[in-house]
């Protein structure tokens, strides 16, 4: 819930607009009052400029216009237009008179009207939006994260257009132009909020502060203003507070906290926010929430859709309810800002949320006094929401990072480029994670994601780790975390594409002759590395290929979430596997299609992230007659409470024979433990060899099973 303003009589200005591709001639003559408009086509607001048939195919810039009446002002009133999200940058005029030119696409921006309101009651808005394509992959201007530049979506996509809503707002003589909230600790006794509001005033005068919780009045304070913009702070204790949890923790009470301006005793204005009491840290990548450890399993969350404007409440919350339903406790925000809802959601549902700030691969040196400020809009349009743990100022900063597919590009040596520091890393990234942190204490910050240790500090961040699909076999991971075990402290992307059933898009009719090229170009397919896991040549239909893809995407985050949850505070904190959901009709590595429809490996995501899990260390593939192999069995409770009085079985079988072994004990609470270890010869036969484990308590049930052929009888 974004922070509500009390005014008199808004005027909404959402609807039916018109826009014209801009140019010099309509700069010059289509601002002002008295242009004649009626041959403009019409433009949703909100929405994307290529949503509209008319404008579906340019990249802008294009020139807004919208007629309103408005009341005039009454005195001690005044008013202002607010644009709540531009996509990208803006121009920004009342008729003809120039009132700025925001940039920033996730936060609001507000102009002072007062003046003009008074001279008629009839006017016109006139925006110009510019998105400009990113040209210079590696030295890009736009801070639109994924939106522009990435894997997820559409490359040749423009996401132009005032895409939130415009409105005009009446306040009184002060306005609260930003009110931030937030949490610093919390516990049962006591919650500690820190506030900081940027006051508008139109003279230099004195005003009254009151701040309510829940509708009790907790401080009052008196502030002097000069005229224009005021930054205050101030703190609020309040006793025996209901504390906000993760779903797997607690419930999820939430706060209204609501700031008044008081201007001779009579409301002028006030900001209602919806907040929760709590306290969360990040200590060698192990997450705490109100003192209390969770190891936390994740994914990384694309756009609900690619045309965010598009996306309905409904399906942003849905995305959110899924992740919880499967088991995750944590969605991180991939490159980029979301929707309203998808904070309110995750506030509801008792979701952790990893953000990063939109930074997506390279960036050019001059924007970065562009993202120090809209780092602290960030923190003072989202901070009071309890599910943000984390801010991250940079999604794969490092060389290369948008190049892995690259054909001969080996683990080496992308972690090799990685010792180079460059201006992203080394600067900009620096001064984005300074800015996070001198707005919000409350959290902690990261630099960058995906970035390896490197001299001089050996600091690193998560890591990005591609086994079986870049490079190696999926079950690589297990002996590189025994190698390198600060690697795997928290693994923030891995995973697998797949096809998705969904699959129209790509004409499966006419299969194997599929627009290969279109498929790469605009639909994410990463056909290189597709073709090494599941070759095309090996499948005579569409639907065999898919289920291929699908059954090795599913194997691959299985094998790999197993893996690091085993690994569990030894020394993972968590991961974030990629990922969640499609942003539009791709070949991904996403767990839901475009449509939601789940692939094969959501459902082995979820089984995968059950709270109690049985596990084996990885059975080869393929086995041969006379291996002796030797596989500890491991529970991992995730349950903050011990299980005791468990037995656990282990089951081989294969063609014509089989063992057993059973162990009994107890697991304590948010722990692993190694409960026995399977040790056998393999047998002299061919078929499959099963191994079903099997965990029995009074409180839960747990099974797993894993498969491995068995190589042919000798001299068959």
């Amino acid at each position: 819930m974004q922070p509500d303003d009390l005014r008199s009589n808004p005027v909404e200005l959402s609807g039916g607009w018109v826009a014209r591709v801009a140019d010099d001639d309509v700069r010059r003559d289509g601002v002002g009052l008295d242009h004649d408009d009626a041959g403009w086509p019409e433009v949703q607001v909100p929405g994307h400029w290529r949503s509209t048939p008319e404008f579906a195919e340019t990249d802008g810039p294009l020139l807004y216009r919208h007629r309103f009446h408005l009341s005039p002002p009454a005195d001690g009133e005044r008013c202002f237009v607010t644009l709540d999200g531009v996509m990208y940058q803006a121009d920004v005029w009342l008729d003809g008179a120039y009132l700025g030119d925001p940039e920033g696409y996730f936060f609001p921006h507000s102009f002072d009207i007062t003046g003009l309101a008074r001279l008629s009651d009839e006017h016109v808005l006139a925006v110009e939006v510019a998105c400009p394509p990113q040209r210079q992959p590696n030295a890009k201007r736009t801070i639109t994260g994924v939106l522009q530049h990435s894997d997820m979506i559409d490359p040749a996509w423009n996401p132009g257009g005032l895409w939130r809503p415009v409105r005009v707002e009446r306040t009184g003589p002060a306005r609260i132009d930003r009110l931030r909230v937030l949490c610093r600790d919390a516990n049962d006794a006591r919650a500690h909020l820190r506030l900081h509001a940027r006051l508008d005033s139109d003279v230099a005068r004195t005003v009254l502060i009151r701040t309510s919780v829940d509708g009790a009045t907790l401080a009052e304070q008196s502030t002097t203003l000069a005229a224009g913009l005021n930054e205050v702070d101030w703190d609020v204790d309040i006793n025996d507070p209901r504390l906000w949890w993760p779903w797997s923790l607690g419930p999820q009470h939430l706060t209204e906290v609501q700031v008044e301006v008081l201007v001779d005793g009579a409301a002028s204005h006030a900001r209602t926010v919806r907040t929760g009491m709590r306290e969360v840290g990040v200590e060698n990548w192990v997450f705490s929430v109100n003192g209390e450890r969770l190891f936390v399993k994740g994914a990384n969350l694309a756009p609900t859709r690619r045309a965010l404007a598009d996306a309905t409440p409904e399906q942003v919350h849905r995305d959110v309810a899924l992740a919880r339903e499967a088991g995750l406790d944590l969605l991180r925000v991939r490159g980029h800002v979301g929707r309203d809802e998808l904070y309110d959601a995750a506030d509801e549902l008792g979701v952790l949320l990893w953000q990063d700030f939109p930074l997506q691969w390279g960036y050019a040196r001059s924007i970065r006094k562009q993202a120090v400020r809209q780092a602290r809009e960030a923190v003072d349009h989202l901070g009071h929401h309890p599910s943000i743990a984390l801010w991250c100022a940079h999604s794969d900063p490092a060389p290369g990072a948008e190049r892995r597919a690259e054909t001969g590009r080996s683990f080496g040596r992308t972690l090799l480029a990685q010792q180079r520091p460059t201006w992203n890393t080394a600067v900009l990234d620096g001064w984005v994670k300074r800015a996070f942190e001198s707005a919000d204490e409350s959290r902690p910050t990261v630099a960058h994601s995906g970035v390896a240790p490197h001299l001089p500090q050996l600091s690193g961040t998560d890591s990005h780790l591609f086994f079986g699909w870049f490079h190696g076999e999926a079950a690589d991971l297990a002996g590189f975390a025994a190698t390198v075990p600060r690697m795997v402290r928290f693994v923030g992307e891995f995973g697998a594409q797949a096809v998705p059933d969904s699959a129209g898009f790509m004409e499966p009719h006419r299969w194997p002759e599929l627009a290969w090229e279109a498929l790469v170009d605009h639909h994410g397919l990463q056909l290189e590395q597709m073709e090494a896991h599941t070759p095309r040549a090996e499948h005579f239909s569409f639907d065999s290929w898919r289920d291929a893809t699908q059954h090795y995407q599913a194997d691959v985050l299985r094998r790999q979430i197993e893996t690091l949850r085993r690994l569990k505070y030894r020394p993972t904190g968590g991961f974030c596997f990629l990922a969640w959901n499609d942003a539009q009709p791709s070949v991904s590595w996403s767990v839901l299609d475009h449509e939601r429809h789940p692939k094969l490996a959501y459902h082995a995501v979820a089984d995968a992230c059950r709270p109690v899990i049985v596990v084996a260390d990885t059975l080869p593939a393929e086995v041969a007659a006379g291996d002796a192999l030797a596989l500890d069995v491991h529970v991992v409770n995730d349950l903050h409470h011990p299980l005791d009085d468990i037995r656990c079985t282990a089951a081989l079988r294969w063609p014509g024979g089989g063992h057993q072994w059973a162990w009994t004990g107890s697991v304590p609470p948010d722990d692993c433990v190694r409960v026995g270890m399977v040790r056998f010869v393999v047998p002299d036969t061919a078929g499959e060899l099963w191994l079903d484990l099997t965990l029995e308590h009074a409180e839960t049930t747990a099974t797993n099973r894993y498969t491995s052929r068995l190589a042919s009888r000798v001299g068959d």
